[in-house]
């Protein structure tokens, strides 16, 4: 398998990135994804690592979601901010999560991927819908490994 500097073709990169700002149009979360190689530890928690070093807790509403993949560990996690958590019950994520990684045992990966983005955007809008004022807080780009 191949690094995660080329997981994803910059065509897939960029159809991710405009999947982000599509999906956060209709919530007043936000969305990133963080793909890196190996993963020291639980999933969960190297995901909430990152999502810290990010600033990802720093939104207005504290709806930040991140979409973490450790591809040649092939771990994967999705990680809520306080806010998403204070509205949904344990094990929220997944159903979301196992049909990502079934994706990525077929190597997958742009599709799991995308796969997330819009589930986890379908949650977002559920119980934050967008208001009349929904300002994109975080960036919309993919981070990696060595960003984080």
């Amino acid at each position: 398998m191949s690094s995660h500097k080329n997981l994803l073709s910059e065509l897939q990169r960029e159809q991710l990135v405009q999947s982000i700002k599509e999906a956060e149009k209709g919530t007043r979360g936000e969305i990133r994804i963080h793909i890196e190689d190996k993963c020291k530890g639980h999933p969960l928690h190297r995901a909430h690592e990152v999502f810290m070093k990010l600033k990802m807790q720093e939104t207005k509403e504290r709806t930040g979601v991140i979409i973490y993949l450790a591809a040649k560990d092939r771990k994967f996690a999705i990680y809520g901010d306080k806010g998403i958590d204070e509205q949904v019950h344990d094990n929220f994520w997944e159903t979301i999560k196992e049909n990502a990684i079934a994706m990525f045992k077929k190597d997958q990966y742009f599709e799991g991927l995308s796969m997330s983005v819009v589930e986890v955007s379908k949650i977002l809008r559920s119980y934050f819908p967008a208001t009349g004022d929904n300002p994109d807080e975080l960036s919309n780009e993919i981070s990696f490994g060595d960003e984080a």
